[in-house]
């Protein structure tokens, strides 16, 4: 069985730990926030995820 691809809106303390933590089991995050410069910064935080 192949496993789902999640997306987690909101990059505030919840929304980045959850997406994080989905993603260190194997999943596929998308992630998405109001503010481009909050989802560039988690994705700079975490190069390679």
């Amino acid at each position: 069985m192949s496993k789902q691809q999640i997306g987690v809106v909101g990059m505030a303390v919840m929304g980045r730990n959850l997406a994080l933590n989905i993603e260190s089991r194997g999943y596929t995050v998308s992630i998405f926030n109001r503010s481009r410069e909050k989802t560039e910064e988690v994705i700079a935080e975490n190069p390679g995820k």
